[in-house]
């Protein structure tokens, strides 16, 4: 039997970031093992994630990272917005985007890709035992063009690029580079802040305007109105909905006097060349997740035991 010194527990704490008592039991067990100590800590630190799996990640960080023609968002979830503000959870949110940006920016593959001697979804669940919250990997999604930009804005940021909302959007242009990012982020600040649902009113979804047309419709036929004046109303309305949901047809928010087609179109002079919005991509952390309420007193006075 091996012995155990306060040395070798000092050492694989460093290491794993697990307890001391924790570390000195895997050392125990293992026969001062480094190696297998490590392992059997990782072992059960995926018992531990696998506990925590359950319980709903809805905070954490939406992860924003460009490189010339292509760009990636990673939505990373925790269960409380104080694990955002932890290093350990910020550095994992980055090597993520990473990752994502070297690779499809597909949560399986994501996953599934090697950082270091371990994989991403290993990675994950080590920080899940050493932070002690539930965290997933929600979703991933990256833009890429032949030549030009893709930029990207984050809002709310709570460390450089990774914050609450993130935006990449694609510019395809011959143009030069420099003025081409200076538009790219100012149209991914538009998109964080008009949260248009598509590109144009041929990227909508047909069940989006179907549903649209039928509320107007309903709306009008309640008034009296005969049906061929109906349809004449709607079409009007329908403009007016495109010029509201649709990138291309809003008011451009650093020149509301501008549609942004327009402020595109002015921008071909500075850049140097024709500009075509390629794409555009808007993540807000924790939409659609459906958020647990709880009573943060009752939870404390039951951990200490108390009624």
């Amino acid at each position: 039997m091996a012995t155990i010194t306060a040395a070798m527990v000092k050492d694989l704490r460093e290491s794993t970031g697990a307890g001391m008592m924790d570390c000195k039991a895997a050392l125990t067990e293992n026969n001062g093992d480094m190696q297998a100590a490590q392992d059997w800590l990782r072992k059960k630190g995926l018992s531990k994630a696998a506990k925590k799996a359950g319980r709903v990640a809805a905070e954490g960080l939406i992860g924003a990272l460009t490189s010339g023609t292509k760009g990636v968002l990673v939505e990373v979830n925790s269960e409380t917005d104080f694990v955002a503000r932890n290093e350990q959870f910020q550095g994992l949110v980055k090597m993520i985007a990473q990752v994502a940006l070297h690779n499809a920016a597909d949560v399986e593959t994501i996953k599934a890709a090697k950082v270091g001697d371990v994989t991403v979804e290993t990675a994950i669940s080590d920080a899940i035992a050493t932070i002690g919250e539930n965290m997933t990997l929600r979703r991933a999604a990256s833009l890429e063009v032949s030549k030009g930009v893709v930029s990207s804005y984050v809002h709310n940021a709570v460390v450089e690029g990774a914050g609450k909302i993130g935006v990449i959007v694609a510019l395809e242009s011959a143009g030069k580079t420099d003025e081409l990012a200076v538009l790219g982020r100012q149209l991914a600040m538009h998109v964080a802040a008009a949260k248009p649902l598509a590109l144009d009113p041929a990227g909508l979804d047909p069940e989006t305007v179907k549903r649209e047309k039928d509320v107007l419709a309903d709306k009008y036929r309640q008034q009296g109105k005969p049906e061929n004046v109906i349809e004449k109303i709607v079409d009007s309305g329908l403009k007016t909905y495109y010029k509201e949901v649709c990138l291309l047809d809003q008011a451009f928010i650093h020149d509301s006097g501008k549609s942004v087609a327009q402020a595109v179109k002015e921008a071909e002079g500075k850049v140097g060349g024709p500009i075509k919005i390629a794409g555009f991509v808007n993540y807000a952390l924790g939409e659609g997740i459906e958020k647990q309420e709880s009573d943060f007193a009752a939870e404390v006075a039951a951990a200490s035991g108390k009624k």
